[in-house]
């Protein structure tokens, strides 16, 4: 210890302890930005598949007859696909924001399903009008495939563990 600290030992070893311990990056500021707004657009999607497989009268009353009836004729399996897009992102939004690796994984499932959810619609016949929207499916792929690539890309960087 220097001799014109021997009045403040304290003040001189809390320095000292400061500098020799390794500085750890903080979060990136876009991360928090990424991660609130991809949760807000995910619980979107939340909303939407928990009100339609709940029959939740005051969404599904937005809804014709006929596109209620067409929703409701789903199989299960389509149900359980629609299930892992939205909770699957919903989980990586969350998971983004907790810094985890694993966003990686739940962004990749998202997306796997919810092209194996796109391209089954695209192969329905007689769907009502009004009861799909290809340029908003094409809208969520885009956006599924921007947060799989920025969480692998933070992931590569360091940022999530």
């Amino acid at each position: 210890m220097p001799p014109e600290h021997k009045l403040c030992p304290i003040f001189w070893e809390g320095m000292m302890s400061e500098s020799l311990e390794p500085k750890t990056a903080g979060t990136p500021w876009h991360v928090w930005v990424v991660g609130i707004l991809a949760t807000l657009w995910n619980a979107g999607g939340v909303f939407d598949y928990t009100a339609t497989v709940t029959q939740w009268a005051p969404y599904m009353s937005n809804f014709t007859e006929e596109q209620q009836a067409f929703f409701y004729s789903f199989p299960v399996w389509q149900y359980v696909i629609w299930a892992f897009g939205v909770w699957g992102a919903f989980v990586g939004s969350i998971l983004l924001l907790l810094r985890s690796r694993f966003a990686v994984w739940a962004f990749a499932i998202s997306l796997v399903a919810a092209l194996a959810s796109m391209i089954h619609g695209m192969s329905l016949k007689d769907v009502p009008e009004g009861a799909s929207n290809p340029a908003f499916a094409a809208i969520i792929i885009l956006i599924g495939a921007l947060l799989l690539a920025y969480a692998w890309w933070m992931t590569r960087r360091g940022v999530l563990h």
